[in-house]
């Protein structure tokens, strides 16, 4: 098995391990977070909040490493869409999932204050759990705007290396714009979350297809000559310049 093959495969186990990642993680902790009370639901339920904390960093973690395996193909088709990609899909967004996590671990430590506060300390730690929920809640919002914008760069590098089929690729995009569109809207009020599944979906398709099919082995030749005529026109331009006039081999020294 070469060495494309292989990432193909590693990168659609990624996209699998972060999405399942992901969905666990909600599954686990929205029981918690939705009760009225939240200290005392946290209190209740610390394990669960640990693990769904965990649960994103893997999914972080996992989704970061996408772009990182990715670069090393994609920089032949276009550079600094691939470098952009490893910063937002990889850096901002690994970096806005560990806050998340880390909002959610420090709900847990004010819940383990709450349950022996007095009424006036538990009323500070109620207003403190409501702002680090707020922030959690914003913080979800700038991670799917980054990650929104990472995705596009992403398929627009699969759309244009024929890495995958066409189809895919499109579908990736629209799933990236309405991704987009759903934190835009959010900020103003409007949940619509349903706008998420589209690309949610595609990205499950994509991560079957490579690790079944893998990427498409002529678009990948045809990066690998794009990069070595890059690597060496510099090295061409070199030895075919004229000498000037101070360097040894110029017609007047």
């Amino acid at each position: 098995m070469d060495t494309n093959r292989k990432t193909a495969i590693v990168v659609g186990v990624l996209f699998i391990i972060g999405t399942a990642a992901g969905i666990l993680s909600i599954l686990v902790t929205r029981p918690v977070l939705g009760e009225p009370d939240l200290l005392a639901s946290i209190s209740a339920n610390e394990s669960q909040m640990k693990i769904g904390a965990l649960l994103v960093m893997i999914m972080g973690l996992a989704l970061a490493m996408v772009p990182v395996m990715m670069f090393p193909i994609f920089r032949s088709f276009n550079e600094a869409l691939a470098l952009g990609a490893v910063v937002f899909r990889g850096v901002l967004e690994s970096v806005l999932y560990l806050l998340l996590a880390i909002s959610w671990l420090l709900l847990v430590t004010l819940s383990q204050g709450y349950a022996t506060a007095g009424a006036a300390e538990a009323s500070d730690l109620q207003l403190l759990s409501t702002v680090v929920l707020a922030t959690g809640k914003w913080n979800g919002y700038v991670l799917s705007t980054v990650f929104s914008l990472g995705a596009l760069m992403i398929y627009y590098l699969f759309y244009r290396s024929r890495l995958l089929p066409r189809w895919l690729s499109i579908w990736g995009l629209v799933g990236a714009a309405l991704y987009l569109a759903e934190p835009m809207l959010a900020i103003f009020g409007f949940e619509l979350q349903f706008l998420l599944a589209p690309l949610a979906l595609q990205e499950m398709v994509m991560a079957a297809w490579l690790i079944l099919k893998g990427s498409n082995p002529v678009a990948i030749a045809r990066g690998s000559a794009n990069l070595d005529k890059v690597t060496r026109w510099p090295t061409a331009f070199a030895l075919a310049r004229v000498p000037t006039a101070d360097e040894p081999g110029s017609a007047r020294s």
